[in-house]
């Protein structure tokens, strides 16, 4: 039981260690290697799954009453936007600017919308899950349209042409995020019986994520292993990426505190789908700054795991007094 109770308190940790092991094993047996498509393949399969299901038994829990705006989302968009514009009008002006990579991996940090399982987390910390699923929703619309719109500019690309890039980028963010929020919504609707069931299954959704995480940290290793970077922009993408997070959460946290929603503007602001960050760096920029979304996958999940950590501590010193 000890042993179970210290997998579930340290669930995120161990998710992320397992990642890094898992493909450390996995391209030292020389015998998988010809599993490696098959692999591949299959990731790209059980990743979006594993996404579904997880948002799924989220939405379950929202009530449509719940999707209303508020004044933080506002400011929080302002910063990604405003943030993102800023940076891409720099290299746009400067398009030989010596630290570009930098600047460019930064852009990416700032412009990811909020992880689509941030609401899980969210719930955890005791926050809004519904503020937190309307930010969602918010980001990834803002996201769309800044990103076919600047990114062409700041990183032209042969083939990419403005009609595809923001198709590829609809594509890409709307399936996941629209798709369990409709199933949900019809469930309650059509099945309340069996959507109540549903419902109690909350905490299956966050071993889902843990799950998907493994993964993620798994591809992000297979990443940085095939970078044919130096270590020294490894590490200022690290670096970079590291600063940004910081930066995220504190200022989320703080523009909530003003509205009394501070553990939710600060996982809107701070937690994000680093997969469609990746994603974003292999199509618009280069693979090298998709690294920086690749070490924020592992900077906003340290900060996950110990705001957890102090929410564990805070429920069992209340529950002893």
């Amino acid at each position: 039981m000890n042993i179970i109770r210290f997998c579930k308190n340290w669930t995120l940790p161990i998710a992320m260690a397992s990642g890094v092991l898992l493909y450390v094993v996995y391209v030292n047996i020389p015998a998988l290697a010809p599993t490696k498509p098959f692999v591949a393949r299959a990731v790209d399969i059980i990743q979006p799954l594993l996404i579904f299901t997880m948002l799924f038994l989220a939405f379950c829990k929202i009530s449509l009453h719940d999707l209303r705006p508020c004044r933080w989302h506002l400011w929080l968009l302002l910063i990604q936007g405003g943030s993102f514009s800023l940076m891409a009008l720099l290299l746009i002006l400067l398009p030989h600017f010596p630290a570009r990579i930098l600047v460019e991996g930064a852009m990416l940090c700032m412009i990811c919308p909020t992880a689509t399982a941030s609401a899980v987390v969210t719930r955890k910390l005791g926050g809004d899950a519904g503020h937190i699923t309307t930010y969602i929703i918010l980001a990834n619309l803002l996201t769309s349209f800044l990103v076919p719109l600047l990114l062409p500019l700041v990183h032209p690309q042969p083939g990419v042409s403005f009609a595809s890039a923001f198709t590829l980028t609809l594509g890409k963010v709307f399936p996941l995020l629209l798709c369990p929020f409709v199933a949900a919504i019809l469930l309650r609707y059509l099945c309340p019986k069996l959507h109540a069931r549903v419902a109690e299954y909350q905490d299956l959704s966050f071993y889902l994520w843990a799950v998907a995480l493994t993964i993620a940290i798994a591809v992000t290793a297979k990443s940085v292993a095939h970078s044919d970077v130096s270590f020294w922009y490894q590490a200022g993408l690290a670096v970079i990426s590291l600063v940004c997070c910081a930066l995220q959460f504190i200022f989320g946290k703080r523009i909530g505190r003003v509205y009394g929603d501070s553990i939710t503007a600060g996982q809107a602001l701070g937690q994000k789908n680093t997969a469609l960050a990746i994603w974003m760096g292999y199509t618009f920029f280069t693979p090298v700054t998709s690294l920086a979304a690749g070490f924020y996958s592992v900077w906003h999940n340290v900060v996950n795991s110990y705001q957890l950590y102090r929410k564990r501590k805070e429920e069992a010193s209340s529950a002893s007094e």
